[in-house]
Protein backbone atom coordinates (compact mmCIF):
# COMPACT_ATOMS: atom_id res chain seq x y z
CA UNK A 1 0.00 0.00 0.00
CA UNK A 2 1.66 3.39 -1.50
CA UNK A 3 2.26 6.30 1.90
CA UNK A 4 -0.66 8.34 0.23
CA UNK A 5 -3.19 5.13 0.22
CA UNK A 6 -2.09 4.26 3.89
CA UNK A 7 -2.95 8.22 4.87
CA UNK A 8 -6.43 7.58 3.42
CA UNK A 9 -6.80 4.80 5.47
CA UNK A 10 -5.31 5.99 8.24
CA UNK A 11 -8.59 8.99 7.99
CA UNK A 12 -10.98 5.79 8.23
CA UNK A 13 -9.61 5.41 12.21
CA UNK A 14 -8.95 8.73 12.98
CA UNK A 15 -11.25 8.61 15.79
CA UNK A 16 -10.02 5.47 17.21
CA UNK A 17 -6.21 6.40 16.75
CA UNK A 18 -6.43 9.78 18.01
CA UNK A 19 -7.04 8.18 21.59
CA UNK A 20 -3.60 5.85 21.84
CA UNK A 21 -1.33 6.78 24.68
CA UNK A 22 -0.09 2.96 24.60
CA UNK A 23 0.68 0.72 21.97
CA UNK A 24 1.55 -3.26 22.49
CA UNK A 25 2.65 -6.03 19.51
CA UNK A 26 2.91 -9.39 19.88
CA UNK A 27 6.56 -10.66 19.03
CA UNK A 28 6.18 -14.49 17.10
CA UNK A 29 4.58 -13.79 13.36
CA UNK A 30 3.94 -9.05 14.34
CA UNK A 31 7.52 -8.65 14.81
CA UNK A 32 8.78 -11.39 13.03
CA UNK A 33 7.67 -13.73 10.47
CA UNK A 34 6.58 -16.41 12.83
CA UNK A 35 9.40 -18.49 11.80
CA UNK A 36 11.93 -19.30 14.88
CA UNK A 37 15.04 -21.44 14.59
CA UNK A 38 17.09 -22.80 17.29
CA UNK A 39 21.07 -22.00 17.50
CA UNK A 40 21.72 -23.85 20.83
CA UNK A 41 20.91 -23.41 24.56
CA UNK A 42 23.35 -20.65 25.39
CA UNK A 43 21.03 -18.37 22.29
CA UNK A 44 18.14 -20.16 22.58
CA UNK A 45 15.06 -19.58 19.57
CA UNK A 46 16.27 -16.64 17.46
CA UNK A 47 13.91 -14.57 15.05
CA UNK A 48 14.43 -11.95 12.57
CA UNK A 49 12.87 -8.53 12.79
CA UNK A 50 12.31 -5.77 10.39
CA UNK A 51 14.28 -2.32 11.06
CA UNK A 52 11.63 -0.48 9.86
CA UNK A 53 8.96 -1.55 13.07
CA UNK A 54 12.39 -0.76 15.72
CA UNK A 55 12.50 2.48 14.31
CA UNK A 56 8.75 2.95 13.97
CA UNK A 57 8.37 1.97 18.24
CA UNK A 58 11.48 4.91 18.84
CA UNK A 59 9.67 7.24 16.87
CA UNK A 60 6.27 6.91 19.07
CA UNK A 61 8.36 6.22 21.95
CA UNK A 62 10.03 10.20 21.62
CA UNK A 63 6.64 11.34 21.10
CA UNK A 64 5.42 9.76 24.58
CA UNK A 65 3.45 6.84 23.26
CA UNK A 66 4.30 4.05 25.45
CA UNK A 67 5.46 0.93 23.73
CA UNK A 68 4.94 -2.60 25.03
CA UNK A 69 5.41 -6.17 23.97
CA UNK A 70 3.20 -8.86 24.89
CA UNK A 71 4.56 -12.14 23.78
CA UNK A 72 4.12 -16.53 24.65
CA UNK A 73 7.93 -16.07 23.26
CA UNK A 74 10.74 -15.51 25.76
CA UNK A 75 14.68 -15.95 24.36
CA UNK A 76 17.73 -14.27 24.91
CA UNK A 77 17.82 -12.37 21.69
CA UNK A 78 14.17 -11.17 21.90
CA UNK A 79 14.99 -9.42 24.83
CA UNK A 80 18.17 -7.93 23.68
CA UNK A 81 15.82 -6.96 20.69
CA UNK A 82 13.58 -5.01 22.32
CA UNK A 83 16.17 -3.91 25.11
CA UNK A 84 18.43 -2.36 22.28
CA UNK A 85 15.41 -0.44 20.97
CA UNK A 86 14.66 1.13 24.64
CA UNK A 87 11.51 -0.85 24.86
CA UNK A 88 10.83 -0.96 29.20
CA UNK A 89 7.04 -3.03 29.07
CA UNK A 90 7.96 -6.30 27.98
CA UNK A 91 5.77 -9.38 29.01
CA UNK A 92 7.67 -12.34 27.79
CA UNK A 93 6.46 -16.00 28.28
CA UNK A 94 2.82 -15.25 29.10
CA UNK A 95 0.51 -16.82 26.23
CA UNK A 96 -2.51 -16.35 28.74
CA UNK A 97 -1.76 -12.48 27.84
CA UNK A 98 -5.11 -10.69 30.39
CA UNK A 99 -2.57 -9.96 33.64
CA UNK A 100 0.00 -8.26 31.75
CA UNK A 101 -2.84 -6.36 29.96
CA UNK A 102 -4.00 -5.24 32.93
CA UNK A 103 -0.93 -4.22 34.87
CA UNK A 104 -0.18 -2.41 31.88
CA UNK A 105 -3.58 -0.37 31.81
CA UNK A 106 -2.54 0.43 35.67
CA UNK A 107 0.69 1.13 35.27
CA UNK A 108 0.01 3.97 32.29
CA UNK A 109 -3.36 4.58 34.04
CA UNK A 110 -5.54 4.25 30.73
CA UNK A 111 -8.31 2.84 29.61
CA UNK A 112 -9.33 0.15 26.99
CA UNK A 113 -10.08 2.80 24.20
CA UNK A 114 -5.95 4.10 24.54
CA UNK A 115 -4.36 1.13 23.86
CA UNK A 116 -3.62 -0.27 20.47
CA UNK A 117 -2.91 -4.03 19.81
CA UNK A 118 -1.40 -5.94 17.14
CA UNK A 119 -1.60 -9.85 17.51
CA UNK A 120 -2.16 -12.84 15.10
CA UNK A 121 -3.00 -15.95 17.27
CA UNK A 122 -6.25 -17.33 19.16
CA UNK A 123 -4.26 -16.46 22.37
CA UNK A 124 -4.57 -12.60 21.02
CA UNK A 125 -8.20 -12.61 21.04
CA UNK A 126 -9.24 -11.35 24.17
CA UNK A 127 -6.59 -8.34 23.89
CA UNK A 128 -7.97 -7.52 20.46
CA UNK A 129 -11.43 -7.68 21.19
CA UNK A 130 -11.14 -5.23 24.41
CA UNK A 131 -8.38 -2.95 23.20
CA UNK A 132 -9.37 0.76 21.49
CA UNK A 133 -8.03 -0.39 17.99
CA UNK A 134 -6.80 -3.67 16.99
CA UNK A 135 -4.32 -4.86 13.78
CA UNK A 136 -3.65 -8.50 12.95
CA UNK A 137 -1.41 -9.70 9.25
CA UNK A 138 -2.32 -11.76 6.35
CA UNK A 139 -1.47 -15.26 7.85
CA UNK A 140 -3.58 -14.81 11.22
CA UNK A 141 -6.44 -16.91 11.46
CA UNK A 142 -9.31 -16.38 10.29
CA UNK A 143 -11.13 -15.81 13.59
CA UNK A 144 -8.60 -13.05 14.46
CA UNK A 145 -9.22 -11.07 11.18
CA UNK A 146 -12.87 -11.25 12.19
CA UNK A 147 -12.25 -9.46 15.65
CA UNK A 148 -9.64 -6.63 14.47
CA UNK A 149 -10.41 -3.42 13.08
CA UNK A 150 -7.44 -3.52 10.65
CA UNK A 151 -5.74 -6.06 8.56
CA UNK A 152 -2.13 -4.90 7.22
CA UNK A 153 -1.40 -5.34 3.85
CA UNK A 154 2.40 -6.02 4.51
CA UNK A 155 3.29 -9.30 6.36
CA UNK A 156 4.10 -9.99 9.99
CA UNK A 157 8.71 -9.69 10.16
CA UNK A 158 8.36 -7.24 7.07
CA UNK A 159 6.94 -3.92 8.29
CA UNK A 160 3.32 -4.88 9.27
CA UNK A 161 3.81 -3.21 12.42
CA UNK A 162 5.70 0.23 10.87
CA UNK A 163 2.18 -0.03 8.99
CA UNK A 164 0.15 0.33 12.18
CA UNK A 165 2.81 2.43 13.54
CA UNK A 166 2.68 4.72 10.67
CA UNK A 167 -1.12 5.08 10.21
CA UNK A 168 -1.03 6.14 13.98
CA UNK A 169 1.31 8.43 13.16
CA UNK A 170 -0.38 10.39 10.63
CA UNK A 171 -3.67 10.49 12.47
CA UNK A 172 -1.52 12.36 15.46
CA UNK A 173 0.42 14.35 13.36
CA UNK A 174 3.78 12.58 14.96
CA UNK A 175 6.86 13.26 12.58
CA UNK A 176 10.47 12.30 13.53
CA UNK A 177 13.14 15.22 13.49
CA UNK A 178 15.07 14.61 10.11
CA UNK A 179 17.60 17.09 9.71
CA UNK A 180 17.92 19.23 6.30
CA UNK A 181 21.07 18.35 4.30
CA UNK A 182 23.17 21.60 4.47
CA UNK A 183 26.44 22.25 1.92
Amino acid sequence: MSEVNLREVAKSFSEKLSKIKVALFDCDGILTDGRVFYQGEEMGFNRFFHVADGYGFRVLMKAGIHIGVISGGNSKGLHKRLSHLGVQTMYLGCEDKRDAYLEIKEKFNVVDEQILYMGDDLFDIPLLKKVGFSATVKHASHEVHEVCDYNCTRPGGHGAAREVIDMLRYVQGIYPDVPEFQE
